[in-house]
């Protein structure tokens, strides 16, 4: 049974996370991990990351409705690189469920880590904003999709801080376009992680419920600063990608100090 102080905490973190996804189409469970073992007190590390992954799949397609709305969203792309990623999450979070749950947060830092110097990559606003599903990028998409959604599936995390940057690598598309079309696999790969995770128990459907809540606001807010933010990206990141090093570094020290 979660405490006051648990829900409200619960719907704050949700808060956060839903903005990082509407602005940046990513740090998703990258942050709701964290929040959920070291703010809200989610003790096993496996129950953080099945229950993260369920709201951060309900957030991503919260914040799909509105990027799709605001015509950000290339679908035919963003479908093939989903599918493709569904198979390497199903596969990933197989394995991540026979992980060590210390061992498995220390490994989740080093992920972190790497996405934190990804963000520091400058974003532009440039690309080709006509961009369609060819013969061309098919090849770049399945194999992007498969790695990263493995990525996802294993630690548990949306990927999208992956999926953005792999979506411009394979087709050149605008960072906004990337950031919308980037939840369609990020709702995907959370929700065949959350399943996973769910037919073992390592889901806490109350503290999701409060997650989403708090996630529908603060997504809101964050597609409203990315429509209006989307040539400006660069400062952002670099801030984000410090959030990122700072968490990750605390996870670290904490789950070496638990072995």
């Amino acid at each position: 049974m979660l405490s006051l102080t648990q829900g409200s905490l619960g719907v704050a973190s949700g808060t956060l996370v839903g903005f990082s996804l509407g602005l940046v189409g990513g740090g998703g469970s990258i942050l709701a991990v964290p929040l959920l073992i070291y703010l809200v007190g989610v003790s096993d590390p496996h129950m953080a990351i099945g229950t993260s992954a369920i709201a951060v799949a309900a957030n991503a397609a919260a914040n799909l409705v509105n990027h799709a709305r605001a015509g950000n969203v290339k679908w035919r792309c963003a479908a093939v690189f989903a599918v493709a990623g569904i198979a390497g999450a199903f596969l990933g979070s197989t394995l991540g469920k026979l992980m060590d749950g210390e061992k498995l947060l220390a490994l989740f830092t080093v992920i972190m880590m790497v996405v934190g110097a990804l963000m520091l990559k400058r974003r532009s606003g440039g690309g080709e904003a006509s961009v369609r599903l060819d013969k061309e990028n098919l090849p770049k998409l399945l194999i992007s999709g498969l790695a990263t959604g493995a990525l996802s599936g294993f630690f548990g995390i949306g990927g999208g801080f992956l999926i953005v940057p792999a979506l411009i690598f394979a087709t050149g598309m605008p960072i906004l376009y990337a950031v919308g079309s980037s939840l369609v696999a990020v709702t995907a790969f959370g929700l065949t992680t959350a399943a996973n995770y769910a037919l073992s128990g390592f889901v806490d459907w109350s503290l999701a419920g409060l997650f989403i809540l708090g996630g529908i606001i603060g997504g809101l807010i964050g597609t409203r600063s990315a429509n209006s933010l989307a040539d400006r990206k660069g400062a952002l990141n670099t801030v984000f990608a410090a959030l990122i090093f700072a968490v990750a570094i605390y996870m670290l020290v904490r789950s070496l100090g638990a072995m």
